[in-house]
Formats: C-alpha cells, sequence, structure tokens
C-alpha cells in the first residue's frame, strides 16, 4: 500500500474517535468464482444508513501486479447513482452468470476473479483512497488461488462466505481466516448476509439494531 493511502487510514481511524466503531462501514460478505461465467462479488453495510457508493470502488489486479506489488492494475467504480442501503448487500455480478445470480445483481461486470485476480474495496477516489477490505491481495500471483481458511486454492472454485462474527473489513490486507470456502456454484446465502456483532470495544450499532458498548 502506498504511504499516503497507510495515512490516510491512519487519520481516518485516529480523528473518528468514538463513532468509527467495529461496523463502520461496507466490508465484501461473499465471492463466487463458480463454473462457466457464475462470479460475483457481494458487499454488505452494516451501518445504520444508506450509503452512497460514488465514495467508492473495487479496484483490481490480474494475476501479478502490473504497477508493482501492493498497487491496482485496474480501477473499477460502481455505477453512476448506486448506493447500498442499510443492512443490505450489493452484487456485481458477471453478464453471463447464472440466471439465478443475475436476478439479484445490482450491476454487471465483465472482468471478475478466476481465483486469482485481487480485488480490494476501497474508500476514495484514483489518487487517495482507504482500502477497507479485500477478497485476494495485490502482493503477486498466487497460482490458481488463495487459501480460504485452509482450503486450497479456496478463491478458485468456490463459494466464499464472511463468516457473521465479521463485522468490519480488514483495511489493506486479505484474512483468508474470516472466510468459509464452499462447494463450486454454492448460492444459497446469495442476496443476503447474515451478521452477529460481537460486543465492540466501544459503542456501536448495528444495522441488525444490536448497540454495544464497552
Amino acid at each position: 500500500m502506498r504511504f499516503s493511502t497507510w495515512l490516510a487510514a491512519i487519520v481516518l481511524f485516529s480523528g473518528a474517535g468514538t463513532a468509527m466503531a467495529q461496523c463502520e462501514n461496507l466490508f465484501f460478505s461473499e465471492a463466487a468464482e463458480g463454473s462457466s461465467n457464475n462470479k460475483y462479488l457481494e458487499i454488505y453495510n452494516p451501518t445504520a444508513a444508506a450509503v452512497d457508493l460514488i465514495e467508492y470502488a473495487f479496484p483490481s489486479v490480474s494475476n501479478a501486479p502490473d504497477n508493482g506489488v501492493g498497487n491496482y492494475d485496474f480501477w473499477n467504480t460502481f455505477p453512476a447513482g448506486a448506493s447500498l442501503a442499510p443492512g443490505e448487500v450489493y452484487i456485481i455480478a458477471h453478464p453471463s452468470a447464472d440466471p439465478t445470480i443475475l436476478a439479484q445483481a445490482d450491476h454487471t461486470f465483465t472482468f471478475l476473479s478466476n481465483g486469482d485476480d485481487g480485488f480490494m474495496l476501497v474508500q476514495g477516489d484514483e489518487t487517495s483512497y482507504v482500502q477497507i477490505d479485500a477478497v485476494g491481495d495485490w502482493n503477486g500471483d498466487p497460482g490458481s488461488g488463495w487459501e480460504v481458511a485452509g482450503v486450497a486454492n479456496g478463491t478458485q472454485n468456490h463459494t466464499i462466505v464472511r463468516n457473521s462474527n465479521i463485522n468490519m473489513g480488514t483495511y489493506g490486507s486479505w484474512d483468508q481466516s474470516e472466510w468459509t470456502a464452499y462447494d463450486q456454484d454454492t448460492f444459497t446465502d446469495l442476496g443476503s448476509h447474515t451478521i452477529g456483532c460481537a460486543t465492540p470495544s466501544y459503542s456501536c450499532t448495528c444495522a441488525d439494531g444490536f448497540t454495544g458498548d464497552d
């Protein structure tokens, strides 16, 4: 990650005080690299407010980064006017995905992962942004895919779902232990996400109504 990105993240945390609780921002809740073009990314809003996605992007690398380790190859944006309601998910799907997936999709995007392409969810613009979550990374070609919670190549030929005890992104890193890998073309959780907010270290109101204090 660039120095400016780390600096922005530090300012984001240090300046927010108790308002920056554990469920303060969007995160990836599910991703699939299925048969044929059955591919998607799902993003969850755990906050109590609608989020304007013009402030976010999902940049990526293809295999190994062409612009150096830690840098994106492609800056991918959301459509104009896209937003995400509290407690809801936003689905980016391949345009040739199964109709079951497309029925849930909020927008389509052709260049989704084959298992070895890293995507970040970021807040900001192309020159100044904070990496708030990840599926994979921008550090180099992982081979066929990244391991997910002990499953080799878990990001290839699998659906991965964020564990329900996770209520925030990993801010610039990819933590495979926060996910569960399911068999290829498992879409039963698509369109919703279960989150069981753990008691935060300071005040936090989650979209499902949970409020916790230290």
